[in-house]
Order: structure tokens, then sequence, then C-alpha cells
């Protein structure tokens, strides 16, 4: 076995493999020796040519250190790169950061104590850069800190301008195409963050709101009831939103019953009259008429305290599950109320502001944050006797998943991308592709079909602005083929901040007119694009702009999460342009809990920071980690799990520290022994070996990494260290160095050690690397990610020697019991201190007898065969192992001082009175 010219350079001692990995301090050493070969580059060399496998990187925000989901993720896809490079792929990683909007912007607020309002947009700007090129450089070095292999020199980054420039053009052929309008509708909104937000940045969080039934007074029934004290019932979780009532939706087919309480009247649904009854005190009531929804509408009723109507109208979307039946209808506070107060010519009324803030528009309520108002509103309700009921509920309520905190529904002018557009060409697309798990496709299926049009514009600063210009004369929006290529070439040059730097006439072609009055004056739109339409035109914006990837990606692969980003926003403006989905497979991972299955949170104090780990005990533990878990579902991360992944880990490096330490002498082309010269037992470890490639090899095809984690881990501490390695130590350190016996266990401890440091090379990356510069001879790659993947030898997967030696291993099992028994019981020692009596049906005694070194196998000095009959009480058998009995007595005989093994033929040579005649022939001949 050749040494590695690299030694010393990995600062390697020249002997045997360390006993203790020290994992901490050598893989920055391995990470300088990568650096220095250039190991990217020569993978990429090394593959050129062959077929492409493209992980296209899903880009993390450049916002903070890495945390324990970054590893999973990253870890993940460095498996897979590392596995297709190896079996025949031209297998690049580009990976990618997101480094615009609001996460950058609050964090670049916070850490530089900035007023975006007070600062000007272009230092603000620079600003938000600064700090994202700092996260960007800080998590490409803890990255690197993984193992994590790719072009760390050439990342791609959403501020970069030829990124800008495309994303523009992107933009540009879906507004050509129709699927870009502006409209006003109410949309998510942020009012810590003053910004419209998309399905994809909300997430919902329980939240106590206050419940109330507030009373309508019936201005003009239509002659179908006395008005006089009626009142439509309403119930709301959202007092706040009374001020922009403008209707009340009823169910055309639902039953609607008048009922007298007292003096005054009420409609509600006739299905939840009992519990509405029940909740609000209505003892002794009275139906005095039922009506169906559709006969209420266009009845008009008083706003409660604001001087205008409210309508009753019909729509589909009211249900009995809760409240009266009959729903409060605000069109700027609530998508189902526009779409239906649309219908109906009801006015659209938002009064907030940016900030929430209540504007004259809401009354005496104006100045008032709006969710602060419920209080105040509820007071005046029922000041003025129009609240009939109040309490609170517990609810799921939609918060921003940056702030975290409540939004509203505000109806504003927005820019949208019309989903309904190319949404069946999605779907179509979706069809395509191949998800894993398999659930993953319906998944973003029923989202696509659900979903309603993206809000694509944003009120902030730091982004891609909406390349949009308004002429100043008619107001018509420009956007055509010549603004679009421009303001994209200009960008490609100078980067976005040009838009915030120039006026429209210097952002506009020379000479350019407005189609509609001959205008040559214009205004530019002052929004940004929402950040999913960064990250989501990243398929043509990087894959079709690099020399060394393609579109489409074969791959795609990140937390669960983005079936409503990433994936999502990626699939819509792919489709939208191409037709077609920018993704062949998309693979899609949980996310990490504790032991108990509960979020990461600082306040519970469960947080598993990976750079601690690095530290304490070394990236490739957490590599270990993340190949143990079914990624499929939620992966559980502690400092437990981790010891438990280190324990694993010591248990593989010690199974190759073993083989390593005994092929010090070995010199594979001079020294092997051909495959049918070996004995039996050698072609039983190759059997085994050979199948775990084919076990290992199918799991990395199917992205099952656990059943690569497990498979390696039981075949080291099994087949190899329960039984092989026992056997053979006697051979390995008692026979002659260049005897038969050890040359075939050297020969397959290396084949063994061959292929293991390939197999392990996609999870323990700088643990391979390490037993590689042991193992690497003349000619040998230069490091082990430059070999190629161990193929199955058909010649080695004997079906009929697995079956023999299963049945010898049980006999084994039978006599290791025997001698368990033996030593609890003070009568034996070590088992070498054993004779081993074998009472066998005529089966069994059939196989033991055509075993040599039978002795060797059961690691025992003698033992004896003998008829089932014959056998003694107290004789040990095992349950699932019928015709066979042991019997252990102490060995006869004396002690050899060099093997161990007792016998009475010790003694018999004068000059050598203490050793065995085998040892005796060994040392003679040295």
């Amino acid at each position: 076995m050749g040494k590695g010219k690299y030694d010393n350079t990995l600062n390697l001692p020249q002997t045997g493999f360390p006993m203790r990995a020290n994992l901490p301090s050598r893989e920055p050493e391995i990470l300088k020796f990568w650096d220095e070969i250039r190991l990217y580059e020569k993978v990429q060399e090394n593959t050129q040519g062959k077929p492409d496998f493209i992980l296209h990187d899903g880009p993390p925000y450049a916002n903070g250190h890495i945390h324990v989901g970054h590893t999973l993720n990253k870890v993940l896809k460095d498996i897979i790169v590392k596995y297709k490079s190896m079996t025949g792929y031209n297998a690049p990683y580009v990976p990618g950061w997101d480094t615009h909007g609001l996460p950058i912007e609050q964090q670049a607020i916070k850490a530089l104590g900035l007023d975006r309002h007070k600062t000007d947009v272009l230092e603000f700007r620079r600003h938000c850069k600064e700090y994202a090129w700092k996260y960007v450089n800080i998590q490409r070095e803890e990255f690197r800190r993984l193992g994590v292999r790719g072009d760390w020199e050439n990342p791609y980054l959403t501020l970069e301008p030829r990124f800008e420039a495309v994303q523009i053009r992107v933009f540009g052929e879906m507004a050509k195409k129709g699927y870009i309008y502006k409209g006003l509708k109410p949309v998510y909104w942020c009012a810590d963050c003053e910004t419209a937000l998309a399905e994809a940045e909300i997430e919902y969080q329980d939240k106590v709101s206050p419940s109330i039934y507030v009373k309508f007074p019936v201005k003009d029934a239509k002659g179908l009831f006395v008005s006089p004290n009626t009142y439509v019932v309403i119930w709301t979780t959202t007092p706040w939103t009374l001020p922009a009532n403008t209707g009340i939706a009823v169910h055309p087919d639902y039953d609607y019953v008048v009922v007298r309480v007292g003096a005054e009247r009420y409609v509600v649904a006739k299905g939840l009259l009992e519990e509405v009854a029940a909740e609000v005190g209505w003892d002794g009531y009275e139906i005095l008429q039922t009506l169906k929804g559709k006969e209420l509408e266009n009845t008009v009723c008083s706003h409660p305290f604001m001087n205008r109507d409210s309508l009753v109208i019909c729509g589909e979307h009211v249900t009995l599950d809760q409240g009266t039946g009959c729903v409060h209808t605000a069109p700027g506070h609530g998508e189902e109320d526009f779409v239906v107060g649309k219908e109906y010519g009801l006015p659209v009324i938002s009064p907030l502001d940016d900030r929430g803030v209540f504007t004259e528009e809401a009354g005496i309520f104006a100045g008032q944050f709006c969710h602060d108002a419920n209080k105040s509103i509820i007071a005046h309700l029922k000041d003025i006797g129009m609240l009939v009921k109040t309490g609170e509920v517990t609810h799921q309520y939609p918060h921003c998943w940056r702030c975290k905190q409540p939004i509203v529904y505000r109806a504003t002018e927005q820019w949208f991308a019309s989903i309904d557009g190319f949404r069946q060409a999605a779907l179509e697309a979706i069809d395509t592709v191949r998800w894993i798990p398999a659930w993953g496709r319906d998944r973003i299926y029923n989202m696509v079909r659900d979903r309603g049009d993206w809000c694509i514009s944003r009120q902030r600063s730091w982004g891609v602005p909406i390349p949009i210009f308004y002429c100043a004369s008619c107001g018509q929006a420009v956007i055509d083929d010549e603004t679009i290529g421009h303001v994209a070439d200009l960008f490609a040059e100078n980067g976005s901040d040009i838009w915030f730097a120039s006026e429209a006439k210097d952002l506009l072609p020379r000479g350019y007119t407005c189609e509609n009055c001959g205008s040559q004056e214009f205004y530019k739109e002052k929004d940004i694009m929402d950040v999913w339409f960064d990250s989501g035109s990243s398929h043509k914006a990087v894959l079709e702009t690099r020399p060394d990837l393609r579109w489409p990606a074969d791959m795609y692969l990140e937390g669960s999460d983005q079936h409503r980003g990433w994936f999502n926003s990626s699939l819509s403006t792919s489709v939208a342009v191409t037709g077609r989905a920018p993704y062949r497979i998309v693979l899609t991972h949980g996310f990490v809990v504790d032991e108990q299955g509960r979020k990461m949170s600082k306040s519970l104090g469960n947080v598993v920071d990976p750079l601690n780990i690095i530290e304490k005990m070394g990236a490739d533990i957490l590599r270990l980690w993340v190949s143990s878990a079914d990624y499929r579902g939620d992966v559980a991360a502690s400092e437990n799990i981790m010891n438990q992944a280190a324990e694993a880990y010591r248990k593989i490096r010690n199974t190759c520290r073993f083989i390593l330490g005994n092929l010090y002498d070995f010199q594979p082309e001079q020294d092997r022994v051909k495959y049918e010269d070996l004995p039996e037992l050698e072609r039983w470890v190759l059997l085994k070996l050979h199948k775990l490639i084919q076990r290992v090899t199918r799991a990395y095809e199917d992205f099952e990494f656990h059943v690569v984690y497990h498979s390696v881990h039981n075949f080291c501490t099994v087949d190899l260290s329960a039984v092989y390695f026992d056997i053979i130590k006697d051979r390995l350190y008692t026979s002659a160095p260049d005897s038969q016996g050890r040359r075939a266990a050297q020969t397959v401890l290396y084949e063994v050690i061959q292929a293991l440091v390939r197999i392990l090379t996609p999870v323990l990356a700088f643990t391979t690397e390490e037993i590689w510069q042991y193992l690497r001879g003349k000619g040998d790659p230069v490091s082990v990610q430059l070999t190629e993947w161990p193929l199955v030898d058909e010649r080695y997967l004997d079906p009929v020697l697995e079956e023999r030696w299963d049945k010898i291993l049980k006999a084994r099992e039978v006599v290791t019991k025997a001698l368990e028994v033996a030593r609890q019981e003070k009568r034996i020692g070590h088992s070498l201190g054993a004779a081993v009596s074998i009472y066998a049906d005529e089966e069994w005694r059939e196989l033991l007898e055509s075993i040599e070194s039978i002795g060797s196998i059961f690691i025992v000095s003698q033992v004896g065969l003998y008829k089932a009959d014959d056998r003694p009480a107290g004789s040990v058998e095992l349950e699932d192992v019928q015709g066979l009995w042991v019997a252990v007595e102490p060995a006869s005989g004396q002690k050899c001082e060099r093997c161990w093994v007792i016998t009475p033929e010790v003694g018999t040579d004068p000059e050598h009175p203490t050793l065995c005649p085998r040892c005796l022939a060994v040392v003679k001949r040295s």
C-alpha cells in the first residue's frame, strides 16, 4: 500500500491511522488541503463531458449565522452532488444567496440604528448591500466548514447586476403575455413592515381576539317583514374592520328566521339560532317568520355607527360553522368580501394608512392603531346600544413571517401576477415532475389550484424596482419590449441602484414618447418586487447564464415550507415564461425539531447550534447525523442525538482504523490473493461487502440516506467487528507475515476499505479524505472525491455460500451463548480457555465437519463434534437453532504465550517451551 505524497500537507502521522479522531482540529487542515489542490475545479475537470446532473441551490437569506436547518439542507445537497460526481455525472454545485427584501432591511436597521424614512434611499440601499455581503461571506465560510463542496468563489447573488437584469426580462415577458396588472384589491398588509405581503410570507399562529355580536338596524326590508326595531345580527372577531363595513352576506339557500326577544326582532340563520340564543342570552325567543336567504337579498340596513347603508347580499361563502349566518362584509378588508362585494357594487373602503392607523375616513376612531381600536369600537357599540354580546376567542390568525406581528387585510393598489393566466399550465407542469416524498405533488398542486393572484409589489427600498413608467400627462402605465430591454441593459451594467439615482427620462430610451398621448414626460414606479420574484427568477438568471449549468434543473431540494415559497414562485415564473417547470425532481425535507418534536426556540433552550457542534465534535458528526435521519418528516436534533451520532462515528472510524492498521505491510500489486484461492470466510466477507455496495447504491439513487447510514453502520459493527475481525485477529497477529492466510485476510481488508472509503465519501467528507491519504498509492487520484464509485462484482454474490455461512454463524451464536454461561459460572475466563463439545444432528454435523480450523471460527482452543443423542444434561441450546447443543469445559493443556491457544502440545520444543507448534513454526521461520 503506497503512501500519498500529500501526507505532509495534511499533517498526517507516518504510520497507522490515528487512534482518536480529533475532528475539530484535523478538519481545517483538510479544508486547507482541498483549497490548495483546488478540489472543486479538479472534480469539474474530471467530470467534463459526462452527463449533467444540475442541483440548483435555493438561496438562503444572507442575514445571520447558519443554523441547524441550514446544516440539514446543505449537507443533503452535498451528499447528492458528491455521489453523482462519483457515479459518472458532471454535477456542478453553484451556491446562491437571497440578498434583497425585508430580512436584510430589518437587520441593517437594527444593526446600524437607521431610520429608513430619514435616510437617503441610495445611502440606505448601500447599508443594506454591505450588510448582505457581510453575511454572504460569513455564511460562505460556515457552509465550507461543513465540508460542502461548491463553486464558493463564484456564487450567485440576487443583488448582482446580471441577475437583476434577467429578473427584469422575466417580469417583462410576463407583462408582455398579459399576466401583470395593477389593481385595487385587499392584500395581506404588515403594518410593522409597512408593506404588502404575498401568501408565501404569511404564517398562522394562535391569537386571542375579541368575539362580538353586533346589531345592524333594518332600514328597508322591501316589504318582507316589519322593519322597526328589527336588526340583522352579525358576529366578528375583527371589530376594527367595522368602520369599513358596506354589506352583510347571507347564503341564498339557507333558512333565516325573524325572532322576537322582548321589544326587538333579530334576523339570524335558523341553523344557528339555538347556539346564538344560548350564547347571547335570548331566553324565551319567539320565531315570527322564516325566509330563504335569497329573499333577504337587497334588504337595506343602517351601519351601526357610520353614516352609510349596509346592503344584504348573497354569497356562497357563508357557512353555518359559527357566528349567525349573517356575515359582516368589508370589501376593503377581505378577499371574499371584495369578490362578492364587487358583484353588488359595494363601496371598497379601507380607512387605514401604511402603519395600520385609522385615517379621517374612520370618523371618531381616526388616529388609532387598528388592533388597538378594537376596545374603542366595542365600547362605542355598547354606548349606542348596538352591542349584543362580547367575549374572546382563540383562533389561527395570519402573521407576518418576518416580524411575527399580526397582519391586516387592506385594499390598496398593487401590482399582481395573474395566476389564472397560467394556472392550468402550472398544474399540468406539476405532473411532469418527480416529487420526493410523493405527497409533495398533492401539496403544491392544491396550493397552485387554490391560490389567488400573486401580489408582487412591495413598499420598500431594498430590492429590484418594478420597471414601470407612467405618463405624466395621461397617467398610462408604460411597459413594453423597448423599455424593458433598455432598463435590463442599464441594470446589467450599473445594477438596480441606477433606478433610484436617475430620473425617468434618463432610464427610458432616448426620445421615447407615450403612445397614447405623445408626451415625453414620465415618472417611475416607486415599489420594488416581492423577493420571491427575485429567487423565483433564479432558474433563468443562473441556470441559463452560466456555461457550467443548464436549464431546467435536475433537482430542487429545500424544506417543506417551500411548496408555497421558492418551489411555487419558480414554477410560476417558469411556466409563465416558458410553459414548463424549471425542475425535474423536487426533494423536500422536514424541519429540525428537538427530541420532543418541538420547534427550536431560544426561550425553550433547545436550540442546537451547528457551529458549537463543529467546535466540540467536528463537522463529520453533523454530516453523519444528517445521513441518519429520515428527512421526509421533521428531523430531531439535540445534544443527546449528536452524542449518539458521535458514538456511531467512533465505531465506523474504529473499523477503518483496524483495517488500516493491518495493511501496513500489504502491497496489493504483489500480495493480493486471487478470489478462487481465498478461504470461505474471506469469500463470505466479500459477499457481504458487495451486497452492501448493492444496497447502498440503491439507497443513494433513491435519496434514502438513512438506509446508507444504517447499512454501513451494521456492516461495520456486526459483519466486520463482531464476526470477521474477531475471527481473523489470531491469523493477522500470529501467522507469518507473508503467509497465505494472513495475505488472504489483508486482501479482503484492502477490498473492504477501498469500497468503504468511497461509499462514505458523500457523508463523511473529512474522515474519508484522511483515510484516502493513507491508502493512496502511485497513480491514484489526489483526493478521494476524484475516485469512482465501487461496482458490484457479480462473482461474489454467491447465494449458496451465503446460506452456508448464515448457518455457520447460527452455530456460532449457540457456542457464544454457551461460553457466556460458562463464564458467568466462573468455569472459564477468556473464550480461548475453553474446550467446546458440540452435539448435533446429522445435518449440522455434516456442515460443521466441513469447516477448516473450526476453533478459529468460535475462538476457542479445542472443539469436539458429537452426535445429538450423546448430549449431557445442561447442554446449552437456542430456541431458534434446532438440532444443536453445546457444552463447555476448561481446555486441557498449556497456554501458548504467543497466540493464547491452550493445547497439550505446548512445551514439546525444549528451545521454546512456552509456544505451541503453530507459533513455533512461525518463530523459527523468522
